[in-house]
């Protein structure tokens, strides 16, 4: 079965406030809004909840919202006293505005999704990255993760590398962000390594866990992540510290978007 497709005529007013127009019917539909929500995260949500009230006062019959990147996700309790639960005001902004059910993907902490109304199904993109690597010759190649929390999305990538997997430690301080990383004997040298990861950012700890797997003597080192923000001058830092290439999904516009999730997207959405 092949899905309708309603344009959505967008434009933003002088004053910055977003317009929001569809170009077709929707009554009686079952709607999939896609709205990313990378940078800018704010503008990027408003346009969702937007198209999201829209399509239920149009009478569409549910709408789905498939939020490839979620944005405020990484907010996800109060880190410290007073601080805003900011996920938490997300999914609830979300149910108001008529949204019945989210599909994303490697959110940060899918746990958490599932405590609140709307029903959340988190895919997964790391076979696919781990698929793009094993193509590109690197099969049998290590995979890391940053931090032990995120070893299961190592152990995917490993069950398509099958080169070995494991983690280095990593420790944030909650004030001033700042990442340090606690190594550990791993068996990587001479051997190629793909450090996985759900989103780059600032790519500081990335750089410090590509600037210590090269001093391991690791042969080559590749970040991989789903969400490829690359805030500043994140992407040429990861580079400078010795990594030989960056590889994402396209959740993120990005340059080094090359891994397509549509039809994971797609399948879910036929399920």
């Amino acid at each position: 079965m092949r899905a309708g497709v309603v344009p959505v005529e967008f434009k933003r007013f002088p004053d910055g406030e977003s317009y929001i127009r569809f170009d077709g019917t929707v009554e009686g539909a079952d709607v999939a809004i896609v709205q990313t929500t990378s940078p800018p995260q704010d503008e990027s949500l408003i346009q969702l909840f937007l198209m999201a009230d829209n399509a239920k006062d149009l009478k569409a019959r549910t709408v789905t919202a498939v939020i490839p990147y979620l944005a405020y996700a990484r907010q996800d309790k109060r880190f410290r006293p007073g601080e805003a639960f900011s996920i938490k005001t997300v999914m609830k902004l979300l149910g108001a505005c008529g949204v019945d059910r989210i599909i994303t993907v490697n959110s940060h902490n899918p746990s958490i999704l599932k405590a609140f109304a709307i029903p959340v199904e988190d895919l997964s993109a790391i076979p696919l990255l781990a698929e793009h690597f094993r193509g590109q010759g690197f099969k049998g190649a290590f995979s890391l993760s940053l931090g032990k929390k995120a070893l299961d999305v190592v152990v995917q990538a490993n069950d398509v590398l099958q080169g070995g997997y494991g983690y280095v430690s990593t420790r944030r301080d909650r004030v001033t962000g700042e990442v340090a990383i606690e190594a550990k004997p791993l068996p990587i040298k001479d051997n190629d390594v793909i450090i996985f990861d759900d989103i780059i950012s600032s790519g500081g700890t990335m750089v410090k866990a590509v600037e210590w797997a090269k001093e391991q003597r690791a042969r080559r080192v590749y970040a991989a992540c789903v969400h490829p923000l690359l805030i500043g001058d994140a992407q040429q830092r990861i580079l400078e510290g010795g990594a030989d290439g960056i590889v994402s999904t396209d959740c993120v516009p990005s340059p080094v978007s090359v891994v397509s999730v549509a039809q994971l997207i797609a399948d879910a959405l036929a399920r």
